[in-house]
């Protein structure tokens, strides 16, 4: 465990004997658990009950989530591409106020383990649930077999209650609940937009500035070309305008560009992220960027040549302006 109770804690759970949290007499928790991939306004409504709940009872309001994604051990080869690093995730969930956030290492033997075990293991044996909040479709443990009905079951086994909330809407008129696979859908169609209202903030990517193969400085529209983990979800390829978030936490407006550059390339393997920096100039390779995704302007398309491209550009960068106010 590192740092006080009131604070991010981050606990990786491997010996349960350990955990002072496990003590007779400890302050006993309220709860949630989740992969939590986005921390959306779903999750967030989750955690402010969780909040609201644990104040009410005196207790510790804790998240319970893993440190990567259940399905990229369950079921790699359809492993959904993550909303969100574990850096962020944490980040996002200590912004929601809540007491701790406990890591759970999750792996083969996390994965067979069967969901009464989890629950004696972890939830009650080192967290002193007194209650567990989750959405009414909450599952859990191997294959995920476990679930609310189970919970309660072994809540009155174990001396804790178990509060399922109704999932929240998208809140854009579509009949369908909001989940990490909305925002999903919506990211492959371009939709930055409408996942950041699901999101209630704009979609972030993080990455490395590389080194490019300078064609945009040629061109006269120098990008920083961002090299973002393939394991990242990624909106539809094209032309949006955003903001760049410098290390030292100035933000840069900027017109990005995520394709495969058919202009140049017949066959890219994969999209390449390239931020043109609005009123800007300077060395960011090496940099730890973060860009965000605010506006679609346009697909991506092949050009004829050098100056259509450049022309388009142009337009482009005018369009970023417009719909950044700047």
């Amino acid at each position: 465990m590192h740092g006080p109770i009131s604070s991010l804690v981050v606990q990786v759970i491997t010996d349960l004997s350990r955990s002072p949290w496990a003590e007779d007499g400890a302050q006993r928790s309220v709860l949630t658990i989740g992969a939590y991939d986005g921390v959306h306004r779903g999750h967030q409504a989750i955690i402010a009950a969780v909040r609201s709940q644990a104040a009410e009872l005196g207790a510790r309001s804790v998240v319970v989530t893993f440190d990567r994604h259940p399905a990229s051990v369950v079921r790699p080869e359809s492993a959904p591409k993550l909303l969100t690093d574990l850096d962020q995730k944490l980040e996002l969930l200590e912004a929601t106020g809540v007491d701790a956030t406990v890591l759970v290492r999750f792996d083969q033997a996390q994965s067979s383990e069967t969901p009464e075990a989890f629950v004696e293991r972890v939830l009650v044996g080192c967290l002193g649930a007194q209650r567990i909040v989750v959405g009414e479709d909450f599952h859990f443990g191997r294959a995920r077999s476990g679930n609310v009905a189970l919970l309660r079951e072994l809540g009155a086994r174990h001396d804790f209650d178990v509060e399922p909330l109704q999932l929240i809407e998208r809140g854009d008129g579509v009949d369908e609940p909001l989940s990490s696979t909305a925002i999903r859908r919506a990211m492959a169609g371009g939709q930055v937009e409408l996942a950041a209202s699901m999101l209630s903030r704009p979609f972030q990517a993080r990455g490395e500035v590389v080194q490019g193969d300078q064609r945009g400085r040629l061109l006269g529209f120098p990008t920083a070309n961002v090299e973002v983990p393939n394991v990242i979800c990624l909106p539809a390829d094209g032309v949006y305008a955003g903001w760049y978030l410098r290390p030292d936490g100035s933000r840069q407006a900027c017109a990005i560009n995520l394709g495969r550059r058919p202009t140049f390339y017949e066959h890219a393997d994969s999209s390449l992220l390239e931020a043109h920096l609005l009123d800007f100039s300077g060395d960011l390779y090496g940099e730890a960027a973060r860009v965000e995704f605010t506006n679609f302007l346009r697909s991506e398309r092949k050009f004829d040549g050098i100056d259509a491209l450049i022309s388009q550009l142009k337009q482009d960068i005018e369009h970023a302006r417009s719909v950044l106010g700047i």
